[in-house]
């Protein structure tokens, strides 16, 4: 294994974290059943009004799991850049999406679900963010506490 680079400062794994999340396509959706069944799926998101706005069908268990919890874990890049979000989450029918959310999300994803009503939003709001490249940068690593971004 190669030296790592120097760790990034808080401010540099901040904005790191900001290019993920505008940039980002997809990312892995970790929640748990009311009995404690975890599931974890990849997903599809739009970084929007400093939440992740995902879609699934309603059936699925991740719809489901949001539901009575309103919790759950979301992952983004790969295992040598991680971004670890935990978040609350809400289920947001079609129609009670704003019009500017809907857009933002079809427009990156090129698919609008709007009027299927097999489908649901899913909206994530992180109260939490760690963010870590290598063993040097895990001191560091918590970006946001209690939804705010720490300084």
């Amino acid at each position: 294994m190669t030296n790592p680079e120097p760790a990034r400062s808080r401010e540099q794994r901040k904005q790191d974290v900001l290019d993920h999340l505008e940039k980002d396509e997809d990312a892995w959706v970790s929640t748990s059943s009311a009995d404690g069944v975890p599931t974890l799926v990849p997903l599809s998101f739009v970084w929007d009004r400093e939440t992740l706005l995902m879609a699934t069908r309603r059936t699925n268990p991740t719809a489901v799991n949001v539901t009575p919890a309103g919790q759950a874990r979301i992952a983004l890049g790969h295992t040598r850049d991680v971004v670890l979000i935990e978040a609350t989450a809400e289920v947001v029918e079609g129609a009670d999406l704003p019009v500017e959310s809907g857009d933002a999300f079809a427009t990156k994803l090129n698919w609008d679900l709007r009027g299927r009503s097999a489908w649901v939003y899913l909206r994530f709001t992180p109260y939490a963010v760690r963010a870590w490249r290598e063993e040097n940068e895990l001191a560091g690593r918590e970006l946001m506490a209690d939804g705010r971004w720490l300084d």
